[in-house]
């Protein structure tokens, strides 16, 4: 099986920064995008930034220039650099990892969430 364990949210105040991380293990053999979500209260889940097995990343509108997408393809890990933060950034963030099945299509696996709080 795999595992998706989540660290770095935590309370900081506007304009701060926060590097969430996210390190997959167990059965991890075709990674196809790693990535993070975000759900805040009374909002539907939405991503915020991914970056496939190639390098390539996408972003949100609302965190582009201020979060970066980085991962360690050995260790299965990514992280989330947020800089600027912002009082609605606040939410719980999600590590996703969508590897290929070997039957075809693809397994997405999810970590347990880390809230992340902007306030002052």
């Amino acid at each position: 099986q795999v595992q998706l364990v989540e660290s770095g949210g935590g309370l900081v105040q506007p304009g701060g920064s926060l590097r969430l991380s996210c390190a997959a293990s167990g059965n991890i053999f075709s990674i196809i995008t790693m990535g993070w979500f975000r759900q805040a209260p009374g909002d539907e889940r939405e991503l915020v930034a991914a970056i496939t097995s190639g390098g390539s990343t996408n972003y949100a509108d609302s965190v582009k220039g201020r979060f970066t997408i980085s991962r360690d393809v050995a260790k299965n890990t990514v992280y989330l650099q947020m800089n600027s933060l912002k009082p609605e950034d606040t939410a719980v963030y999600y590590c996703n990892v969508d590897q290929r099945a070997t039957m075809g299509g693809r397994l997405s696996y999810w970590g347990q969430g880390t809230q992340v709080t902007v306030s002052s």
